[in-house]
């Protein structure tokens, strides 16, 4: 059935309930008696709590419960955790300060949590909120990294002197320095990531319920990974026991990161249900998102690249201060570590590489994740200085790159990572013939006439994903295994389940994990359903994060599917007096391989529920599992051609045509692989000509707390996309997958920069090249 199976084009499964408003999120969950809260939050970025009286919000309208910091401390709830021990280079572990779910005595940036109010409205929640008198004695903030490390800088956390959480580092120092000291030419820069909102559609949002006759708790939450949501919740927050905690995550509405850690809100609904007798149910508004969802990227970077005579690479040394917010997110240690560093190398065969980071905090929003983590911060550092160079040795960046690529697979570089399949060349002569890369000089002539300035700008991107493998992550600080599980269920009918430990919010798992199923055993698609998200029903699973779905979610269920296949083969066998390695699978029929004898799909599998005539001592039923570890990382790789015009007298920069030309390894479904791609390409563009998320130096107010200040592209910001594929599969996985998620976000940024910076003839330009800042650079 290879009209459903690998490869297709299948339309997603999911999308008819989305397009016609079926979808079920967490604010469409009713639970009987339940009940709104609204949180109080600080107006302040750094302050002492000197006192809080709720006596007059608990007589207002409505009102069932005003709950502070000091009782939920009272009861025993643990703090959040970061859930990855980075260690300094003198070997001493990460300085982690405290964050409490409800702030006790101090609070850290605009937005930090400080009273759960519960009503019977969300009206009256909010009218009691605003009722709660908290009194604030306000000290100093300090909102960017760099300025947090000076002395005499506001102090966040007395665990973290200065506010340096880790000064920590990868590489060999004295090489990097060598190559440096003795090159031909030594290329410098200094870069700066900015920061970030994720902005997914649907806000976060908690419902929290405790049954009193069961006692037992059950949490909807807008979640990537349900079931680390139960385990940190039992195991750190001492919310409930495990097994008596049900996390369900339904259908979430985007994620990008920002819905992987466990945010305050789930612990406190869940608590306030408790103590207050009803069930609790809290949606984000807009603001609050902005204020308190995990912002991304915030590094500010110093690069030197050395070259030798022959415009060879010789080294590579990387000094990084990265911008943590006032507190440590789940993932947030791991990200300008072990998720950028590892890296820096890219495609290139680099023999000394060092890079230092000290990650601070800072009072605003944690910052954690988002699409790429540290993968986008790696390559943009990475591609804008080899396009810088290329200019400066008057090569053109395309034979700079070709020149200094990786040819020999498998490579291990100076920084961790082993690449084990690539062909960056194929790459980068698909996206220049695609972008009419050599007919560039006559269209710049022809806009020159016209009075506007092009440009062009490439970036050959590489990323690790499905993070791996569990033991190798867990000599690195991960508090966590990485690997995945699956459980394939064949009823009496011959319809199928797929439980899996990944989570969709918005991937296409039913259609792509189902092609799989369909794929295998021939049978259709509409037959196939998958399960996700909902710990009472799935078995353990880690999750959906850096491209892990298909790598390592999709392997687990082969591996399942193998065990079915296994069995299946062994009864049909059984029914058809055959040899069961002569047994082939073929559109839904289980066949003696050259002969007409056969037996329907739906039979077999109802003789494993009948049980009559089964091979003696088989055990009746059809049900398999499999827990699926990586064995390594996965490279998806690709090439960005990026083509824009300025016009010099406002500095508006359009983007007239973008190239990505990637590779993915072993395809599903190309259209969703193509639909991952646009998407993350317009995040990257988003990044890279609009988005910045903005604090007051003075006062650490958000700046860009709405849509009115924060701009996200739209749809006349982004041009039609040409994307292709090439292949080299995956060594690593049995389906020979890399991940694509979060290739587009990665590799767009610097293709951009360097696009609009040759248009202008200035490499000085930081994100987000708004038209103020480029006329500022072409001015400059």
């Amino acid at each position: 059935m290879g009209m459903e199976g690998i490869g297709a084009r299948v339309a997603r499964k999911e999308d008819k309930r989305f397009v016609t408003g079926a979808g079920r999120y967490v604010d469409d969950m009713v639970v009987p008696g339940m009940k709104h809260a609204a949180f109080v939050r600080s107006p302040h970025a750094h302050a002492e709590i000197k006192g809080i009286d709720v006596s007059a919000a608990q007589k207002m309208p409505g009102v069932i419960a005003v709950l502070t910091g000091k009782e939920l401390k009272t009861d025993g709830i643990g703090n959040i955790i970061c859930g990855w021990m980075i260690h300094s280079k003198d070997g001493s572990p990460m300085n982690m300060g405290a964050w409490s779910p409800l702030a006790v005595d101090r609070v850290r940036y605009v937005g930090d949590a400080v009273v759960i109010v519960v009503a019977d409205t969300k009206g009256q929640a909010r009218d009691a909120a605003e009722a709660v008198d908290v009194t604030y004695e306000e000290k100093g903030a300090v909102t960017d990294a760099v300025s947090a490390l000076k002395n005499g800088a506001p102090q966040l956390h007395p665990e973290a002197a200065n506010n340096l959480i880790y000064d920590w580092e990868i590489g060999d120092a004295a090489a990097a320095d060598k190559a440096i000291a003795s090159a031909a030419h030594v290329t410098t820069m200094h870069i700066v990531n900015n920061r970030l909102v994720p902005n997914a559609m649907e806000p976060r949002a908690a419902l929290g319920h405790y049954d009193k006759a069961e006692d037992h708790y059950t949490c909807w939450t807008t979640s990537q990974n349900p079931h680390v949501a139960r385990l940190v919740m039992s195991a750190f927050y001492n919310v409930a026991p495990e097994n008596k905690l049900r996390v369900i995550a339904p259908d979430v509405g985007g994620g990008f990161g920002s819905k992987i850690y466990i945010y305050p809100e789930e612990i406190v609904c869940l608590w306030a249900s408790k103590k207050s007798g009803v069930p609790v149910k809290w949606v984000a508004d807009r603001t609050e998102s902005f204020l308190t969802d995990a912002h991304g990227r915030d590094h500010v970077t110093e690069v030197q690249l050395a070259l030798d005579a022959d415009n060879k690479i010789t080294g590579l040394k990387v000094d990084t201060i990265a911008n943590f917010g006032a507190y440590m997110s789940l993932f947030s240690s791991a990200v300008p570590t072990y998720l950028y560093a590892t890296l820096l190398s890219g495609q290139y065969v680099i023999p000394a590489i060092h890079c230092n980071v000290r990650a601070v905090y800072t009072n605003t929003a944690p910052v954690d994740a988002y699409r790429g983590a540290g993968r986008p911060e790696a390559t943009y550092l990475l591609e804008r200085i080899m396009e810088t160079a290329a200019r400066e040795v008057g090569m053109s960046p395309a034979d700079f790159r070709s020149r200094n690529f990786i040819r020999e697979f498998p490579y291990q570089t100076p920084v961790i990572m082993n690449y084990d399949a690539g062909d960056y060349e194929t790459s980068l002569n698909a996206a220049m013939k695609a972008a009419d890369y050599d007919g560039f000089a006559a269209r710049r002539d022809a806009a020159k006439k016209n009075g506007k300035l092009r440009g062009i700008g490439m970036s050959c991107y590489i990323e690790a994903c499905g993070i791996a493998p569990s033991a190798a992550v867990g000599s690195l600080g991960a508090g966590v295994g990485l690997w995945e599980s699956a459980e394939v269920r064949v009823n009496g009918v011959g319809t199928i389940e797929v439980l899996t430990g990944s989570h969709s919010h918005g991937q296409g798992h039913e259609t792509t994990f189902a092609q799989l199923v369909a794929d295998r055993f021939g049978v259709p698609l509409d037959s196939v359903s998958i399960v996700h998200g909902d710990t009472d029903k799935v078995q353990m699973g880690m999750g959906t994060y850096g491209s892990r779905s298909g790598a390592v979610g999709m392997s687990a269920i082969a591996k399942a599917l193998d065990k079915v296949e296994a069995k299946a083969k062994k009864i049909a066998a059984h029914l058809l007096e055959a040899d069961e390695g002569d047994i082939v699978i073929e559109n839904g029929e289980l066949k003696v391989a050259g002969t007409d004898k056969t037996v329907p799909w739906f039979q077999m599998a109802l003789a494993a529920y009948t049980a009559h005539n089964l091979p003696e001592g088989m055990e009746p039923g059809l049900k398999e599992g499999a827990f699926y570890d990586p064995s390594n990382f996965t490279f998806p790789a690709g090439c960005y051609i990026c083509e824009v015009e300025v016009d010099p007298e406002t500095g508006r920069t359009e983007i007239v045509q973008f190239v990505a030309a990637d590779d993915f390894g072993n395809i599903i479904n190309p259209m969703i692989v193509e639909g991952q791609v646009h998407g993350g390409i317009a995040q990257g563009v988003g990044q890279a000509l609009l988005e910045g998320c903005q604090y007051d130096a003075g006062s650490g107010q958000l700046v860009t707390a709405s849509y009115m200040d924060y701009t996200m592209p739209r749809a006349d910001d982004l041009p039609s996309f040409k994307v292709s594929t090439s292949n080299t599969p995956c060594p690593s996985n049995p389906l020979g997958i890399k991940g694509c998620g979060e290739a587009g976000a990665i590799g767009s940024p610097p293709a951009v920069i360097n696009a609009i910076t040759d248009a202008i003839g200035n490499n000085d330009l930081t994100m987000p090249a708004t038209p103020q800042k480029v006329w500022a650079a072409l001015n400059a």
